[in-house]
């Protein structure tokens, strides 16, 4: 067949553009490419949400159980008081408020006190091996009710791996090793050594106390060991607390809350590693705490006790005095009885009287808890001022009286005074006597804490399903990177946008494919008689070849008015499929009825020659050379309804061989004797061999492989090629991904697969 027809014009060369965004015409978010691109990275996305389901499961089984023990205690605003003793149990309270409360329970009174009754400055536990051992021995333990010791493992047993026991009653020690690490090895026979710092320390048995006799200590180190269930060589880690620092993580372990406003109602509790403890624990703080408030109410009482006690000797001694005085003065004088006016008086001086004496004694109290300027003393002070004043006014009546009655009057008036005073005062005394029998304080203990039953952290299901969520998430979020980390074109109608190229056909990936290339790795060495590894030959049907099919039908009408049937197959890199699309093309051509001579233009590292199972010498480049005759070079794949010329011996200098005359006179050649010419040339920007083959061919096809080439990318190419004045047809868009993002390209790949039934 003769093409005379003139040639076509080449394209015009693509406008710079600033950027090449895949959405760069767009700013509408595109829901269906969003979907589509998760599901290109779905693999990426199941492999990281599993790696996340995975340690989310390992934390959940090898993170300690926390136990949470609790205990309510309720706090009463006042103390109750026995029966007929309210007035002055009222006197003696104050109400405190609750926070007040749970401050004192968290104070170092409280705490410290618990810390020495329960040893809690005393930490001993097993050395277990990194990560997993404690997980092991805690499964140990679920499986063995009774003290069974685990084996080793890994032959370490210096570790513990599960029923290891050990009690530490009393252990004293430099102060400037507090808070340090020290290492306690079980030896045979119930025997011990304490290790620091890699020196041994002393050597003890268990239930005996055992000491240092070092002379270069300052203080000697002490510990009994009340029991150790170990291996010999096992390790055990001690440690004592500093007072503040085991006070502190006391603290910060338990939580003190209202139940409800007002309530009065204290829930304290605690959560630890061990049930066992968390209920000591928190019961030892509560007694404690009653404990201490019982003895502050009963303190009180004592306190008001003792300055009654030391002022009635004094009161008694007032009386005894102020009776011989007046039993003297009537015998002196005789009995003198007092008028009427004069007794109103006495009693008005003496209740006046009783009245100071006791707001002094009250003022002497309170002065020994408050200052002089705090308002119950500033108030005391005002009732005895006003009381002077009215004691001042009777006294000037007493001085209008007769002298004799004068007398008689002020010295019935200080013995009724002390006689009362010392009255109240006594009974006031055995009062409180019997208050504080019966102080009982204002708290007490609803509910003590019971052993808990499930761990209260960690919550497996929560832990598995965040990771589960966080790893999905974190899944589509690197998808979503990896796509913008990716400029490489997916949209074929993007190229013909920015470059003005039509593209000419879209070519599925195809899974056969991979098929075939896996078995063209272990291929035998090339012979003449193998069956080609086509998948034009191997899988007719594949959508690979129904996309081909339609190249080759828009090809028939695109180069009606071609100068010649030579067509160049390039693409900007290496590794985008292009001999594939070569080699595949013209076994399509030729089932069509065409004469096809594909030729192996890359005299690099063409390949074609191993998928037609041919050998590399005796090709193109010896034909350009002279080196052998047409007819030596062509090789026939009957097979395959083609002919083919490899590359040859690969020459050292391609370029240069290519640029011979000999080629075109090759071409012309080859070019009247078969109906199309197919020639695969190397990458345009790899070498320029593609621009020396392509101005020798009426058409030139450019594949490209979808995501693998940046926008610039392929206009750089396109440039290239135009420049060398290559008439560039079209582009080929190779190996779209066989996603559900596939609706991106869906207007080019809109094929049916029409097979006959069997």
């Amino acid at each position: 067949m003769t093409y005379s027809i003139p040639e076509a014009q080449p394209p015009t060369l693509p406008k710079a553009s600033p950027d090449y965004s895949i959405n760069q015409n767009s700013d509408e978010i595109d829901l269906g490419e969003l979907l589509g691109t998760l599901a290109d990275n779905k693999g990426l996305i199941v492999a990281i949400t599993l790696v996340a389901l995975f340690f989310g499961i390992a934390k959940s089984l090898l993170d300690q159980p926390v136990y949470k023990a609790d205990s309510l205690l309720q706090v009463k605003e006042n103390t109750q008081s026995m029966a007929g003793l309210d007035s002055l149990t009222g006197f003696l309270e104050t109400k405190t408020p609750v926070q007040a409360e749970i401050e004192l329970i968290k104070s170092r009174m409280i705490l410290g006190k618990t810390i020495k009754n329960l040893h809690l400055d005393i930490i001993a536990e097993p050395k277990y091996f990194p990560l997993i051992g404690k997980a092991i021995a805690r499964w140990h333990q679920k499986r063995n009710d009774g003290d069974i010791l685990s084996d080793p493992l890994f032959g370490l047993d210096h570790f513990a791996w599960g029923g290891e026991v050990i009690q530490v009653d009393t252990l004293e020690m430099p102060d400037n090793w507090k808070d340090e690490e020290i290492v306690l090895q079980a030896t045979a026979n119930d025997r011990f050594k304490l290790i620091f710092q890699d020196e041994i320390i002393l050597e003890g048995e268990v239930g005996k106390l055992a000491h240092t006799q070092q002379v270069n200590l300052e203080q000697p180190v002490r510990i009994f060991v009340a029991r150790l269930q170990a291996r010999p060589h096992t390790r055990f880690a001690l440690v004592q607390r500093s007072e503040g620092e085991a006070i502190r993580r006391l603290k910060e372990s338990i939580s003190i809350s209202e139940k409800g406003k007002g309530t009065g109602i204290l829930e304290l509790a605690i959560e630890s590693s061990s049930p066992a403890a968390a209920v000591r624990i928190i019961n030892e703080i509560a007694n404690t705490y009653l404990q201490q408030n019982v003895e502050q109410k009963s303190a009180e009482s004592q306190k008001t006790l003792a300055f009654l006690e030391k002022q009635l000797p004094e009161l008694k001694e007032q009386l005894e005095t102020a009776t011989s005085t007046l039993n003297d003065y009537r015998t002196h004088k005789g009995s003198i009885d007092l008028d009427l006016e004069t007794q109103n008086i006495l009693r008005g001086t003496v209740e006046l009287n009783t009245q100071l004496t006791l707001l002094q004694q009250k003022r002497d109290e309170l002065r020994q808890r408050f200052t002089e300027s705090h308002p119950n003393v500033v108030a005391i002070d005002k009732q005895i001022s006003r009381l002077q004043t009215q004691i001042s006014a009777y006294e000037k009546k007493i001085g209008l009286l007769p002298e004799t009655q004068q007398v008689i009057l002020r010295l019935s008036r200080d013995l009724k005074v002390s006689t009362e005073l010392y009255t109240t005062l006594l009974n006031h005394a055995q009062t409180i006597r019997v208050a504080k029998a019966g102080t009982v304080g204002n708290v007490r203990i609803i509910d003590y804490a019971l052993p808990p039953d499930e761990p209260v952290r960690p919550k497996k299901l929560l832990i598995i399903a965040i990771a589960l969520a966080a790893g999905l998430m974190l899944g589509i979020v690197a998808a979503f990177i990896l796509r913008s980390l990716n400029r490489g074109v997916k949209d074929p109608d993007l190229i013909e946008k920015i470059l003005h190229i039509p593209v000419y056909a879209t070519i599925q990936h195809s899974k056969n494919q991979k098929t075939i290339d896996k078995r063209l790795k272990h291929a035998p060495s090339p012979a003449s008689n193998s069956t080609p590894l086509l998948l034009s030959l191997q899988y007719k049907e594949d959508l690979a070849m129904e996309s081909l099919r339609s190249l080759r039908t828009t090809l028939h009408f695109a180069f009606l008015e071609a100068r010649n049937n030579i067509i160049m197959i390039t693409g900007p890199s290496p590794g985008i499929g292009k001999t594939f699309v070569a080699v595949n093309l013209a076994v399509v051509m030729a089932d069509a009825g065409k004469k096809v001579l594909l030729i192996d233009g890359d005299l690099r590292r063409g390949v074609a020659n191993k998928h037609l199972f041919q050998e590399r010498a005796n090709g193109l480049s010896d034909l350009i050379t002279h080196s052998i005759g047409i007819e030596e070079a062509i090789r026939s794949i009957p097979l395959a309804n083609i002919d083919f010329i490899p590359t040859g011996a690969i020459p050292p200098n391609p370029s240069e061989l290519l640029l011979h005359e000999h080629l075109r006179q090759l071409l012309d050649t080859v070019s009247t004797r078969y109906d199309l010419v197919i020639i695969d040339s190397p990458p345009i920007l790899a070498a320029t061999d593609a621009a020396i083959i392509g101005r020798l061919a009426s058409a030139t096809l450019m594949v490209a492989k979808a995501g693998a080439h940046p926008i610039r990318e392929l206009e750089q190419s396109t440039r290239k090629l135009v420049q060398a004045g290559v008439n560039l047809k079209g582009i080929i868009f190779n190996d779209i991904p066989e996603t559900s993002s596939r609706h991106s390209y869906g207007r080019y790949v809109y094929q049916y697969h029409y097979q006959s039934q069997k």
